[in-house]
């Protein structure tokens, strides 16, 4: 599953907005995936989205 194994963040679905004439037309929706990166936190290799890894590299200072 595409979600962030730290704060649990997961894909959203949202409409995009198509500006034409003034108005926005009516478009499908699309699933938004978070940005996950595989990264080594505390030993252990985990797949975390890039604001759990920044957070997690500014705790190990």
């Amino acid at each position: 599953m595409r979600q962030c194994e730290i704060c649990g963040k997961g894909s959203i679905v949202r409409g995009a907005r198509k500006k034409l004439r003034g108005n926005y037309n009516p478009t499908p929706k699309k699933r938004k995936y978070p940005n996950l990166q595989s990264a080594l936190i505390n030993g252990k290799r985990v797949a975390a989205c890039t604001q759990c890894i920044r957070t997690s590299a500014k705790k190990a200072k």
